[in-house]
């Protein structure tokens, strides 16, 4: 579903990134190219091209971004450099997807004259495209966001998104989410999935008010790790937007993201960086971990059931068909481990009598594996957890070389990752966030060696006569 405003929107997009290249520098430039479209594009709209992936607002700002940080600053993008796990990553995250449509040529048989298509060598070739699509915002922020300033201006751009979204969020609670409708001409998903706790959960220009509510934690980590690093003249207006953000937060009426919030922001005000990169790398590991442990059933599913009927009855309901959808894909996914079943709906269940689809996947894990297997799995959660990794290895290896707003990033990244688990919330901002975390990692590696090097070549030399 889309419309001709939609169309010109997104079609539109282009001019307003030349006018952020223009006026800001490439890393200011970048955030707000990717932030920005986030924020105010429609959903489901996008370009239709001939043998090429469709960009959406999710791919259209950073490929624009790329051109004209090219055309107008001369700023070439690598992508095969640095880490050897990385570049191992990125290969297998663009190679992954022909092996998984060489193995789906076969198709799937549902019912008399019905059946989902095997895959083909154009759909590998088109998956790839979207894949580098989907990775560019992590290319340009590692190379254009890899400074503690860089660092600072991205929790900066967030606190002002916040502020940009209040007015619309403040609407939507009060009269449902009306404003995709109003200025694009239709709604982006299910409206019975507007109604939360007996009142309206706003939408505004996100896929759903999951997605919001994660933004809007995500801002309210930043607003806290920007009021406890001051400097004090300035808490004197921090200390009320924060405030504003948390009850931005409750209005968005989504238990996940405020329970969230309630463990992190602890850690945003009182723990220092190592100690933030030490649980954000606890979570990466458990996050990469978690389809085994589920697998192997060691993820406690029956207490957070038990938590989730305390809530409410309707929770409880949604957590145990949650995880009966589970059981059933991870079944499914077992038939093709390694490089999944492909597109089309090829990883999901059906009736054998009506052909019915008969799960539904809500996270990213199981949607990743569905489609992709083990390999293209490991491939996608690894490059997003290694950055947190490896900016941890830096705080442990030098005191003080992770400042807060690093550590911010990673905090949110972190929740990012943990999110993912039972919502689809990967987004351009997730990407932009591990970007910019390996290119400080590689960063302060690079400086570290540099300096090792200086004293060796500083230190006198013994002469054995």
């Amino acid at each position: 579903m889309s419309s001709t405003i939609a169309l010109l929107a997104l079609l539109s997009w282009p001019a307003m990134v030349w006018l952020f290249y223009s006026r800001m520098g490439p890393g200011r430039a970048l955030i707000w190219s990717v932030l920005g479209a986030y924020m105010v594009l429609p959903e489901l709209a996008k370009i239709d091209l001939p043998m090429l992936p469709d960009p959406n607002k999710h791919m259209l700002p950073a490929l624009t971004a790329a051109l004209l940080s090219w055309l107008m600053l001369g700023r070439r993008l690598q992508i095969f450099n640095g880490n050897i796990l990385i570049r191992v990553l990125v290969a297998g995250f663009l190679i992954s997807p022909f092996f998984t449509a060489i193995l789906n040529t076969d198709p799937i048989f549902l019912r008399y004259g019905l059946e989902i298509p095997g895959m083909r060598i154009y759909d590998s070739i088109a998956i790839t495209g979207t894949e580098f699509m989907y990775l560019l915002p992590m290319f340009l922020a590692r190379r254009d966001l890899a400074t503690p300033e860089a660092m600072r201006d991205l929790l900066t751009a967030l606190v002002i998104a916040a502020l940009l979204y209040t007015v619309p969020i403040l609407i939507e609670s009060a009269l449902s989410p009306q404003l995709h409708i109003w200025v694009y001409g239709y709604f982006q998903h299910d409206f019975g999935q507007a109604v939360r706790f007996g009142g309206w959960r706003p939408f505004v220009f996100m896929p759903h008010g999951l997605w919001v509510a994660f933004f809007v934690l995500s801002c309210l980590i930043a607003a806290a790790i920007t009021l406890r690093v001051g400097p004090a003249e300035r808490r004197v207006w921090q200390l009320p937007v924060f405030l504003l953000v948390c009850a931005l937060l409750i209005l968005c009426k989504s238990f996940g993201p405020i329970a969230y919030a309630l463990a992190a922001l602890p850690l945003a005000f009182l723990a220092n960086p190592r100690q933030i990169l030490a649980v954000t790398g606890l979570l990466a590991a458990i996050v990469i971990l978690y389809p085994l442990l589920r697998g192997a059933h060691l993820v406690p599913v029956d207490a957070i059931s038990d938590i989730a009927d305390g809530l409410s009855e309707d929770r409880a309901q949604s957590f145990g068909y949650r995880l009966m959808n589970e059981d059933k894909l991870l079944a499914r996914a077992a038939e093709r481990p390694l490089f999944g079943w492909g597109g089309y709906g090829r990883g999901f269940v059906y009736d054998a009598q009506t052909g019915e689809v008969e799960t539904v996947a809500d996270g990213a894990w199981i949607i990743r594996i569905g489609a992709f297997g083990w390999v293209g799995y490991i491939i996608q959660f690894g490059l997003l957890c290694l950055p947190l990794w490896l900016l941890g290895r830096e705080a442990a290896a030098k005191p003080g070389a992770v400042g807060l707003h690093a550590a911010g990033v990673a905090l949110i990244l972190a929740l990012n990752l943990v999110d993912l688990l039972p919502n689809g919330t990967l987004t351009p901002l997730t990407w932009l966030m591990a970007g910019a975390l390996l290119g400080h990692a590689e960063a302060l590696l690079a400086a570290r060696q540099a300096k090792h090097q200086a004293e060796l070549a500083a230190a006198p030399r013994r002469t054995i006569i």
